[in-house]
């Protein structure tokens, strides 16, 4: 196990500051200057849920993220809520706030731990082999037409996409839980579905993470199951992987974007996130 000051000087996302979050140059997304990326906002609010309502008896089942404003390089702070605490089912939400303005909201769903009910229940085939050293890198992408790369434009291209990550700390000082790193991987859906020959069009408003499980070490695997749009919408779904296998999947929306199209084939653009 690491010690504080071995954690304390891993990459992170967020430093602490007097009263919220300053966010770190890790933080900075590839849609514009000074614009935070979706894993820091949604590791964040998964970060903060957990910490103040989680709960060993209760496992955090779905957790949904609002990205209705953009976010930027400046300080950061997270309001929290209970919203109800049942016998089985716990619900709470938060705020992530910048300048007096919410530029995301979150809601975390999670239910008690049980012994499961009889009977046996169609589940559908699934494979995800994950690329040789896969534990030594901290991220990179996969097509079926490409194979595996550290590097988004070789995939830009029309086959079915995959991704694993290793991702940063949150919050500085701080180790991820395997449901915050579950959360900021998960946020790769809007990435693997909606990236195509021409980059990255759609930028996605929203992530939902559904957790039958927490994930088994710190790599993650995301594959692409499904794209759908229509009118400049569009909706995309992913399996969520680990060594273990199949334990959860994500959900996004997205909008078209074209202004700022992600053409990772371009100047300053080689790395994959």
């Amino acid at each position: 196990m690491s010690t504080s000051d071995e954690t304390s000087e891993r990459p992170a996302h967020f430093t602490v500051i007097d009263g919220g979050f300053q966010p770190t140059p890790f933080a900075q997304s590839h849609w514009g200057e000074d614009h935070l990326n979706g894993p820091a906002l949604v590791g964040l609010a998964a970060s903060c849920l957990e910490r103040r309502y989680g709960a060993p008896e209760f496992h955090p089942s779905r957790l949904t993220v609002d990205l209705f404003r953009a976010a930027r390089g400046v300080p950061t702070t997270v309001r929290t809520r209970l919203v109800r605490d049942g016998h089985r089912v716990r619900s709470a939400e938060c705020d992530i706030l910048q300048e007096g303005r919410t530029v995301a909201r979150a809601s975390l769903l999670q239910y008690r731990r049980s012994a499961a009910p009889p009977g046996e229940l169609w589940c559908p085939p699934r494979e995800f082999e994950f690329p040789p050293q896969a534990e030594q890198v901290r991220a990179q992408i996969g097509s079926e037409a490409a194979g595996w790369h550290p590097t988004p434009g070789e995939h830009q291209n029309t086959s079915r996409k995959q991704y694993i990550s290793r991702p940063i700390e949150v919050i500085a000082g701080q180790r991820n839980s395997g449901f915050v790193r579950a959360a900021m991987a998960a946020e790769a859906t809007s990435f693997v579905t909606n990236l195509g020959s021409r980059g990255v069009g759609y930028i996605n408003g929203d992530l939902t993470v559904g957790l039958a499980r927490l994930p088994v070490g710190e790599t993650i695997g995301v594959q692409a199951d499904s794209h759908v749009a229509q009118d400049g919408v569009a909706v995309g779904t992913a399996a969520l992987f680990d060594s273990a296998g199949l334990f959860g999947s994500g959900l996004t929306t997205a909008v078209s974007n074209p202004a700022a199209q992600i053409e990772f084939s371009g100047p300053g653009l080689a790395d994959v996130r």
